[in-house]
């Protein structure tokens, strides 16, 4: 899909899913990990749409990730049945509900990375605990989350002593979002599960799920420790993924469609600048330190978002040929994808240029 193939009767800005490009990315993930003896679990955080969920599981997906209760309660109810709620709940008592019902519609399981959080989520799912299976979550290098590994086996008591089923260990190399980081990220993430399923299995435990794997990782993960990857990203790609080099503009499924509105005079030597009409409410805010704008024109590799107000975006201009004119159509790149995907109620689905059907994002806003 060229610039000039935006679909005449979508109106700006709106979100873009190629539905080729979409399908090429959900095979080849799916295709790399199985041929490395891995499972795949990818995470549904990233799109928050059945009908793509379906995609992921019809192309050999054992499952889906997802983030929160709300988020499982909607891939739940559209048929998926297994599902990792990959967060160290903290149950109250309404949480605890809906997981015990969670736990009659589907195989389920839950991270937990403390004792206490064991503990309470064994109380609150009462008679329902061991029908639920639990990850130790373990920090591999981003320092969010997660036990040491060598602390994994204390979680896992508390977890079997509240009446829960511990499976195994998992982990996400959040640090892998960064310049030159993936493949140290992957080291790192094989060394915690391997170090954390070692003392489980010191403790009489089976590790027999070892999950990690994030976009940046997953194609570098191999199966000497880790069992499954959960990436997300990998099916749309955004402009982190391309500026990081994990992803090339054609693998790009997922744009916004924006038009130009304004032309920005600067000064003489200046490079010019120009408004689109797509800004934080749709692109996102994220801007990591090491980006070089708040996101990219695909089909204008050099161009910078260079700032972002809440329905406009500037645009700055670098190439040798004038910048677009006034009431051009163009295709932006968000930075982070997750994000914008949670801003909007549905998406465009085009295939060669025409608009083919609308997706509704079901697990919009389900952030509990």
């Amino acid at each position: 899909m060229t610039a000039q193939m935006i679909p005449a009767d979508v109106e700006t800005p709106d979100i873009l899913v190629d539905l080729d490009v979409l399908d090429r990315n959900i095979t080849r993930m799916a295709d790399t990990v199985r041929a490395k003896g891995l499972a795949l679990r990818p995470h549904a955080k990233t799109h928050k749409i059945p009908e793509i969920a379906a995609r992921q599981l019809a192309a050999g997906a054992t499952g889906l990730t997802v983030a929160t209760i709300g988020e499982a309660e909607v891939f739940a109810g559209a048929g998926v049945d297994d599902l990792f709620i990959a967060y160290p709940l903290w149950l109250s008592d309404r949480k605890a509900g809906l997981l015990r019902d969670l736990a009659r519609k589907a195989k389920l399981t839950v991270g937990v990375d403390s004792t206490e959080g064991a503990a309470r989520l064994g109380q609150g799912l009462g008679p329902a605990a061991g029908s639920v299976r639990v990850l130790v979550e373990v920090d591999s290098g981003h320092h969010r989350s997660g036990v040491r590994p060598h602390s994994a086996a204390d979680v896992a008591r508390a977890a079997s002593d509240a009446g829960l089923d511990v499976a195994g260990v998992f982990t996400f190399p959040g640090h892998s979002y960064a310049p030159g980081m993936p493949a140290e990220a992957a080291a790192q993430e094989q060394e915690a599960l391997r170090l954390a399923a070692e003392a489980l299995a010191a403790a009489g435990f089976t590790a027999g799920v070892r999950s990690g794997g994030s976009t940046p990782t997953a194609l570098l993960t191999g199966n000497s420790a880790a069992t499954e990857v959960r990436p997300g990203v990998y099916i749309f790609g955004d402009a982190q993924q391309l500026e990081l080099g994990r992803c090339a503009p054609e693998d790009i499924a997922l744009t916004v469609a924006a038009t130009v509105v304004s032309h920005h005079a600067v000064e003489p030597g200046t490079p010019p600048r120009f408004i689109i009409d797509a800004g934080s409410k749709i692109l996102g805010s994220d801007k990591p330190a090491w980006a070089t704008g708040y996101g990219r024109l695909l089909d204008h590799p050099d161009a910078r978002i260079t700032a972002l107000s809440e329905h406009h975006a500037t645009v700055e201009w670098h190439s040798p040929e004038g910048p677009p004119a006034l009431g051009e159509r163009l295709r932006a790149i968000p930075n982070h994808v997750c994000l914008a995907m949670n801003l909007v109620d549905d998406v465009a689905v085009v295939s060669n240029g025409s608009l083919v059907e609308r997706w509704r994002v079901a697990a919009r806003g389900k952030n509990s």
